[in-house]
């Protein structure tokens, strides 16, 4: 059942050298000296990595990274001493002098906070042991906000809360989310709009609780949402004008000639509803997941090849959606 609902998890540990000032405190000289060293203690670990100098990266595929979350808004802001390492499936990153010398991420499909966290882990030790960390036995992991000391760590579940968000749900609980200690959020995390219904749920708390703990509670709270979700998805598809709206949404996507980003993932949200609930058939959630990514903007074009003006990308955008679908 929490297939249905919960897109993927995603652990992120902020770690910084001993040895180093915060980045916003660095020198040039020593941004290239934390990507030099870094680059090479990645290079130890079993996995699969390219390693990437931001600067020598298009703005297109630096926006094409935003949209696939392997790196922040943030960080594609300004890319000058910045770097990436990245597994060839994108499964794990490492942001280099965001905000924090080291962002280890981890992304899982479904509800997999733990298993993201165990992956993590084993980098985080792994890296420490060739960087050294900067740990304060009473604080834990400096950072350079206060607000990530402790943990260091943001664990994070994508919701498609689809039938929350249409009674308004999602907006009442938020308040009583807060006051344990999570936060929701849109698609692409603070200050961003639910795309398509796609929410971010993550813990707040980062001082005075381990990640262990910090993960079962998420992981609790996911459960929770994911229940009250179904339930409210049951009873919006007790109106026969909602069944009507999902089979409208697929039948435009079908057909439509044009369409824009913001129409396509309304509609193909409404479209995975009806899979959830048998209403639309041989069409896979896989597949719609996947046309959630590919239709924006920046992997649109990349897609395609070229830069696109906004119509023609509504026009790529309604090919692909159609091409797909059927």
């Amino acid at each position: 059942m929490s297939d249905n609902v919960i897109i993927s998890s995603r652990v992120r540990l902020a770690r910084n050298l001993a040895d180093y000032p915060f980045p916003c405190r660095m020198t040039d000289a020593q941004r290239k000296e934390v990507v030099e060293k870094v680059f090479a203690a990645v290079k130890t670990l079993p996995d699969d990595f390219m390693l990437v100098n931001m600067e020598d990266i298009n703005e297109l595929d630096t926006i094409a990274m935003v949209e696939r979350h392997l790196i922040s808004p943030e960080f594609a802001k300004d890319v000058t001493g910045r770097a990436l390492a990245v597994t060839k499936d994108e499964s794990i990153s490492i942001m280099i002098n965001e905000e924090d010398h080291l962002r280890i991420q981890v992304i899982k499909q479904g509800l997999s906070v733990a298993q993201a966290y165990e992956i993590a882990d084993r980098i985080d030790t792994a890296l420490n042991r060739e960087l050294h960390f900067a740990f304060d036995n009473k604080l834990g992991y400096l950072t350079q906000c206060p607000t990530n000391l402790g943990t260091g760590m943001r664990a994070s579940v994508m919701l498609h809360l689809c039938a929350m968000g249409e009674t308004h749900a999602v907006s009442r609980i938020s308040g009583n989310l807060a006051k344990l200690g999570f936060v929701i959020r849109g698609t692409y995390g603070e200050g961003s709009d639910a795309s398509g219904a796609l929410y971010q749920l993550s813990n707040q708390v980062t001082l005075g609780i381990s990640e262990k703990s910090a993960v079962e509670n998420l992981t609790n709270i996911c459960n929770q949402l994911v229940q009250s979700e179904m339930a409210t998805r049951g009873r919006l598809m007790e109106s026969m004008e909602y069944q009507d709206k999902i089979s409208r949404s697929m039948g435009i996507l079908l057909t439509a000639r044009l369409i824009t980003h913001a129409e396509a993932v309304r509609l193909l949200s409404n479209v995975r509803l009806g899979i959830t609930e048998g209403i639309v058939e041989d069409v896979s959630i896989e597949t719609i997941d996947n046309l959630m990514l590919s239709i924006q903007p920046a992997s649109l074009m990349r897609r395609e090849g070229k830069r696109l003006t906004p119509s023609e990308r509504d026009k790529a955008r309604a090919e692909l959606i159609r091409t797909t679908l059927r």
